[in-house]
């Protein structure tokens, strides 16, 4: 088990995973391993103590040689649940289970809002992860929105299992060929449904399904971890960067505004800290 699961790879993450190691807590971070495109991106930064002027590939080669100094590792696993279990924290990565006794949350903020019904049909129709629960459409009609080309091997897998499959690409040129799959070109505009998801709606069309796969680059953290309160949006945390679940702590843009580099630095520094003093009283707790 480990100490703390980090769970993204940007400037906060990285300033967390930064100051755990150097605290000689056992970690396991999840990302990108080139950490975050929005950091490549980025033109100039100019707010970045020390950095002046710093274009963001710059930026990023830069936190890449630290992290390469001090030795640390992210794990490029897409984490599609995070779950509270009283004493400590099971992460799930499709069919793998991480266990970890804190959790810090560095997810950033998701670009795209959840469209009208998303939220209200998880577990009812609506899924996130294609491994976790494609089975449960074995023969079945789906709808899947793939929002980035790099997850396009999930919609093959979900098209070996369903019977029909209406792909919504978010993205161009989507490399799926396959004679279950036909390619939606409206733009996707709500989930409908009773008790359960019935229904993708479009802007050209409806289409009746049995459920709906959301595979996304980044998913809400209200959906990942349930029971995690929000304010406004964004994960409700006090000055320690704590949640409202004992053990779990967030920093970044995912926390509020401002959405800037210099603040998500100091945010994971600070929930790294709160972190190592939960594990340090809980360890004399249970002595």
């Amino acid at each position: 088990m480990f100490d703390t699961a980090i769970i993204g790879s940007g400037v906060a993450g990285l300033s967390a995973a930064l100051t755990l190691k150097a605290l000689r807590r056992d970690i396991i971070w999840f990302g990108r391993r080139d950490l975050s495109e929005k950091i490549a991106r980025a033109e100039k930064i100019r707010n970045y103590p020390g950095l002046a002027q710093i274009s963001g590939a710059d930026m990023q080669k830069a936190f890449l040689d630290q992290m390469e100094r001090e030795g640390l590792a992210v794990t490029e696993k897409q984490v599609t649940g995070v779950y509270h279990l009283g004493t400590h924290f099971g992460v799930l990565c499709g069919q793998e289970t991480f266990e970890a006794r804190t959790v810090i949350l560095t997810t950033g903020v998701e670009a795209v809002k959840p469209l009208p019904g998303e939220l209200e049909f998880i577990g009812r129709g609506v899924s996130y992860c294609a491994t976790c629960d494609g089975f449960l459409y074995k023969d079945k009609t789906i709808a899947v929105l793939c929002t980035v080309k790099g997850l396009e091997h999930e919609v093959e897998y979900l098209a070996s299992l369903a019977k029909k499959v209406y792909l919504c690409a978010r993205y161009p040129d989507p490399a799926i060929s396959l004679p279950n799959v036909e390619t939606v070109t409206g733009r996707p505009l709500a989930v409908e449904g009773g008790v359960r998801a019935e229904r993708m709606v479009f802007d050209d069309r409806t289409v009746g399904v049995d459920g709906v796969f959301m595979l996304k680059a980044a998913v809400t953290p209200a959906v990942l971890v349930p029971g995690l309160e929000s304010e406004g949006g964004h994960i409700a945390v006090d000055r320690q960067m704590r949640t409202n679940l004992p053990g779990c702590f967030a920093a970044g843009d995912c926390t509020g505004r401002p959405y800037q580099y210099a603040k998500a630095a100091g945010e994971g520094n600070v929930a790294a800290h709160a972190a190592n003093a939960f594990l340090a009283e809980n360890k004399r707790e249970s002595l």
